[in-house]
């Protein structure tokens, strides 16, 4: 062994702890899968660098366990392969859990038999490859009967969002990830994934269980999920995995947190808290879905399960506080298309929805997407033995299409339902159900690992210290370089001028100590650049453009995706904009290719002489689906002598697994916008559209272009010149 390596006996291993700890996997109990909770190694070997611990994987003989020592091992592309025994497996684990960190460009691989992987955290890098942890080392070495346990990977993201990787695949048979930490996955592509893409990962009994798998923020694109069985090219195969007693915490990178693709799967014992989207039954036959607790909080867009294909089992969950609708409604059972190629929609047909309890559910669509090509209803399907309790007065089930093919029996509510399904209900005005939620799902803590901390919730902004700043040249620049994440800057009243550009990777407060005591300018194309985690919060300012440089498409607050990037959060409240005319295409926020605002919010603005457009979102022109806004909010702001539309947002494509971009006006004013010859604003491929109190005065109507989905706009007391008849909305359709 090369010098450095550390070989102790078994008898000097007494008391050393396996990749769980004994006591812990002895609670577990078999049940779920504690399978090694009575070994113990033969030899353990402490490797301190790359090439000792590449030598110690070379002679690794069954009963060894590899031991990295505690530090950062960066661009590690580390390969664990070796063949152990059910009684004598390999282990590579950390020297202490959770300090032992891989950096940079770092991977996992597996490969061979009885292999076990505890104790690691990735962070601060992101895979060369496309998984981070693999269970193969190449197509021709997988892993089989092998663990990985108390392991995290947090914020390991591609600087590129548009750039696809999955931090866990599991491959081979018979593997088991367990209490593991996985969150903040920000790149395309599944969280984390099964794949059956050859025979010997086929029909493979993986075991997924009390992992958590922390926020994973809107993606704003397709290849957003959480978690992923199967692909579309497999889906007629068994899988035969099993997940439960996991918790999905915020899981909201699009309309599918689970995208079950393969058949012969279970679904037990999990928590889905505050997450957008469905467990969605998108390919595959023959799953379960049992005792799962869907927990939405009030929160938008969080739904439950979505019913395709065949002999799918729904029963004994508990679905609650659910506000979503249409495909991320609490239950979702889809129309198919007749004769449906694999990657389309299968017929449901054998569908059983017993048992279940629906409390304050915003939608139960039946026959959803219901059109001239999803044509075929369920057959063959029953909905026995359901209570369904809302308060808000109306029942949440809505019929799209012919439902004779699900029996309806035994089921009581304390709403009517609809008239062609009745007879399958009980109506009992003051039903009310007394559960115990415990009985469902499983607790947060009770997931993930117990030494690094879950993520926590609340707003990015004002967690931190008050900095005051006073007038001068480069005065927040300045300010900002002391700044830590949530800190505000209070200024003192009076002019402040910025000469360089602001590069903001963290989010950041700044107010002016009275509103309206304190003027703005800067000489730069940008004021500031939002990269990395970067938010902003900008209040009680007044901003002017007239010393930016004589270039078009200047911006004040603009995105990048160079250094990587967030999802942005933007609020503008109690400010002024004016005087950015200096030249052509002058924005006040854009965002470039690649970049997310999650949330912008304008209250309370006034905008004013502007040679381009306010809000300028239209960067992802490619129609795949992508788009720079997930939520825009306009509130009592006001817009005058503006050139091009007040506000653009672009999203393209036909892609139907986003919610958004969700857009809102409220009680705003459009005077003299669009005197370049467009509309007040252009609106193409918003998905949720608002126009509540708006008056838009010698400008043109607002325009959305409808490219997919269903989108519904809310127009509520809106005026165009005068008139409150007229209609301030032109509507173009694409989707004909």
């Amino acid at each position: 062994m090369k010098t450095g390596a550390l070989l102790v006996s078994i008898s000097a291993l007494a008391l050393v702890a396996c990749s769980v700890p004994k006591q812990e996997s002895a609670a577990l109990g078999s049940e779920v899968g504690a399978s090694n909770q009575d070994l113990a190694p033969v030899r353990r070997i402490l490797v301190q660098d790359q090439a000792e611990y590449k030598e110690a994987v070379k002679n690794a003989q069954p009963g060894d366990m590899i031991v990295l020592a505690n530090g950062e091992w960066n661009d590690f592309d580390a390969v664990f392969k070796g063949v152990g025994t059910a009684e004598a497996p390999i282990w590579l684990s950390a020297e202490t859990e959770g300090n032992v960190f891989l950096t940079g460009q770092s991977s996992l691989r597996l490969g061979g038999e009885h292999l076990i992987v505890s104790g690691l955290v990735f962070r601060n890098g992101y895979t060369p490859r496309n998984e981070v942890i693999s269970f193969r080392v190449d197509s021709k070495l997988l892993a089989n009967n092998s663990r990985v346990s108390h392991t995290v990977i947090d914020d390991f993201n591609n600087p590129d969002r548009s750039q696809r990787d999955i931090w866990v695949v599991m491959y081979g048979k018979n593997n088991e990830f367990d209490h593991n930490h996985l969150a903040g996955k920000l790149n395309s592509g599944p969280t984390m994934a099964i794949r059956l893409n050859t025979e010997e990962s086929q029909e493979n009994s993986h075991f997924v269980h009390h992992n958590y798998f922390g926020p994973r923020p809107v993606l704003g694109s397709n290849g957003g999920e959480t978690f992923r069985i199967g692909t579309s090219h497999y889906s007629l195969t068994n899988s035969n995995s099993r997940v439960e007693h996991n918790y999905f915490d915020r899981c909201s990178g699009e309309v599918e947190i689970i995208s079950n693709k393969s058949g012969g799967n279970t679904f037990r014992n999990n928590t889905f808290f505050e997450s957008r989207g469905t467990l969605t039954l998108r390919h595959g036959n023959g799953n379960l879905i049992e005792n799962n607790l869907f927990d939405g909080n009030g929160t938008p867009y969080t739904g439950g399960v979505r019913v395709i294909n065949a002999q799918q089992t729904i029963k004994n969950n508990y679905f609650k506080d659910l506000t979503g609708k249409r495909f991320s409604g609490g239950l979702v059972v889809m129309n198919g298309v007749p004769n449906s190629p694999i990657n389309r929609y299968h017929q449901v047909n054998g569908a059983m929805i017993e048992g279940n309890v629906f409390e304050n559910i915003a939608a139960m669509e039946l026959g959803e997407g219901s059109d001239n090509e999803r044509s075929a209803v369920p057959i063959n399907s029953s909905f026995k033995n359901n209570t369904i309790i809302s308060d808000d007065g109306v029942s949440p089930i809505t019929l799209h299409d012919d439902m004779s093919g699900i029996e309806f029996s035994g089921n009581k509510s304390n709403q009517a339902p609809p008239e062609a399904i009745s007879s399958g209900f009980e109506v009992e005005p003051n039903l009310k159900q007394k559960i115990d939620a415990s009985e469902y799902g499983v607790p947060r803590e009770a997931t993930g690992v117990s030494w690094y901390p879950k993520v926590g919730t609340g707003s990015p902004f004002d967690t931190g210290k008050d900095i005051a700043v006073s007038p001068d040249e480069n005065a927040i620049s300045n300010a900002i370089k002391t700044a830590e994440a949530g800190d505000r800057l209070v200024l003192a009243p009076g002019s402040y001028n910025e000469a360089k550009i602001i590069e903001l990777d963290f989010p950041i407060t700044i107010v002016a100590e009275q509103n309206g005591s304190v003027d703005l300018s800067f000489e730069r194309k940008n004021m500031f650049v939002l990269s990395g985690k970067a938010g902003l919060k900008l209040s009680g300012v007044n901003v002017s453009g007239a010393r930016a440089p004589d270039n078009v498409g200047n911006s004040f607050i603009t995105t990048t995706s160079v250094a990587g990037g967030s999802n942005h959060t933007l609020i503008i409240q109690n400010s002024t904009f004016s005087d950015f005319v200096v030249n052509r295409s002058f924005a006040i926020v854009n965002a470039s290719k690649g970049t997310l605002f999650q949330d912008i919010k304008i209250i309370n603005s006034d905008f004013s002489d502007v040679s381009g457009s306010v809000v300028k979102l239209d960067a992802e022109t490619d129609d795949f689906g992508m788009y720079n806004v997930e939520s825009l909010e306009i509130e009592n702001s006001h817009f005058s002598n503006i050139a091009g539309p007040a506000v653009i947002v672009y999203r393209g494509g036909r892609d139907e697994s986003t919610f958004g971009p969700l857009v809102s006006f409220k009680g705003s004013t459009f005077t003299n916008v669009g005197t370049a010859g467009g509309p007040s604003a252009l609106l193409h491929g918003a998905q949720v559209l608002t126009f509540e109190g708006n008056k838009i005065e010698q400008s043109q109507p607002f325009k959305f272009v409808i490219t997919t989905g269903k989108p519904k706009p809310f127009l509520e007391g809106n005026s165009l010149n005068g008139d409150e008849t007229a209609s301030v909305l032109n509507i173009e359709d694409l989707r004909k």
